[in-house]
């Protein structure tokens, strides 16, 4: 009977073993067949920094005006193109003509005064040299005489600056433009005190353009005058436009703790597509590679729980695989990471030297390393880590891993 039922005992154990095994032998075949791959490519890559940015005409020029009163008439409107001089707005003159008649009138006062004091200077000279007037009325001739030429200017002043406030009632373009903005209508009365009332908005010329984009701190090092831009805006999104750095401002400016500076860009828009106050969405080259290898930002981050070989890693050529040409790269560190390849059923790791990023693709070399080599991004249900981690884990055979080993990688 004992006998029996150690018999039955191991047939269980054997059962159960042999259960165990089919279970991680499965799992095993899973996680072979569930790996997701991308291909090394080769081709051409840009390295960017992103701001964003408003469009704005290179020279614009606000319109007010110097004298208050009632707007009388309004020659142009928006999107109006003026030449230089043009009229193009009139105040009600009324107030400045009667200034100018009074003005006139004080001028002729002072005349009137100017040459009763000078007739009477001029007698009083005759009169002292005789010793007919003592020398204190003759002083005070003198001093009325001075005056009255003094208030003759003054009357003079006071008529011209009533004339120029009367030309000030015409208001003229100061530049050729086009009318980007017009702030007020007829009949509208304006006062200028301490600040000339903005009437219009005129841009010199929107053939050419700026773009004012704001960069963060940790990128403006990276910002040079003459690189060249890229930039996309919400009205024509599938449409890529081009500029060129044309300034970086020493200014900073902060806002939420975070310090920016402004980089101005310089726009053609000769076909006129862009306008003042659009939204660019800008991307500053910073650097490009032609003819280089270059891999998914995913097979870089990949982290597979153990490795089964690791190739030993070459420093590639410094002018890139396939002698392909670089630009715009900046010294520094040689970064590193590891691709993993498939190889008779086990992952391959090599190790390559990173280049350029655009965010999405990496430029990449090493030994073994070329044009659509498929390396494993991930596993098809789910991280290639917790995939083997549930075969393994199946496995009676198996001592259990103590914990992952992750890849080294920039990403």
């Amino acid at each position: 009977m004992k006998n029996s039922i150690r018999i039955a005992i191991a047939i269980a154990t054997a059962a159960s073993l042999g259960g165990g095994f089919y279970a991680w032998h499965n799992a095993q075949a899973s996680a072979v067949t569930s790996w997701r791959y991308a291909a090394v490519e080769q081709g051409s890559l840009r390295s960017t920094v992103s701001a964003t940015g408003t469009l704005n005409a290179v020279r614009t020029v606000e319109v007010g005006t110097q004298v208050s009163g009632q707007i009388a008439a309004i020659n142009v409107d928006f999107n109006d193109h003026v030449k230089k001089g043009q009229l193009i707005a009139r105040i009600d003159p009324t107030l400045q003509q009667q200034a100018v008649q009074d003005a006139q009138a004080g001028v002729a006062k002072a005349d009137a005064q100017l040459t009763q004091a000078k007739l009477e200077y001029e007698r009083n000279v005759s009169l002292h040299d005789a010793k007919i007037v003592t020398e204190s009325e003759f002083n005070v001739t003198q001093v009325n005489y001075a005056v009255a030429k003094s208030n003759r200017t003054s009357a003079q002043i006071s008529l011209d600056k009533a004339r120029q406030n009367l030309a000030y009632t015409n208001i003229h373009a100061p530049i050729d433009g086009v009318v980007i903005e017009r702030a007020m209508d007829v009949g509208q009365t304006v006062a200028a005190s301490l600040s000339a009332p903005k009437l219009f908005v005129i841009a010199n010329d929107l053939s050419q353009m700026e773009i004012l984009a704001s960069v963060d701190e940790s990128d403006i090092g990276k910002i040079q005058e003459g690189q060249a831009v890229s930039f996309t805006v919400q009205s024509f999104q599938d449409r890529g436009f081009r500029g060129t750095v044309r300034q970086v401002r020493l200014s900073s400016t902060t806002a939420n703790n975070v310090v920016s500076y402004t980089a101005v860009i310089a726009v053609d828009n000769k076909d006129g597509k862009l306008l003042p106050g659009m939204t660019a969405t800008v991307k500053f080259v910073t650097g490009s590679a032609s003819d280089v290898l270059t891999v998914a930002n995913t097979a870089l981050r990949f982290a597979p729980p153990a490795v089964t070989t690791a190739p030993k890693a070459t420093t590639p050529p410094a002018a890139g695989p396939q002698g392909g040409q670089q630009r715009g790269s900046r010294a520094g560190a040689v970064k590193s990471g590891t691709l993993y390849t498939m190889e008779k059923g086990a992952l391959v790791a090599h190790k390559v030297t990173l280049g350029l990023t655009d965010g999405s693709k990496t430029q990449v070399s090493g030994e073994g390393i070329a044009a659509g080599l498929q390396v494993v991004v991930g596993s098809g249900t789910g991280t290639a880590g917790a995939t083997a981690s549930a075969a393994a884990s199946s496995n009676p055979f198996q001592q259990q891993p103590s914990g992952a080993r992750r890849a080294p990688g920039p990403f």
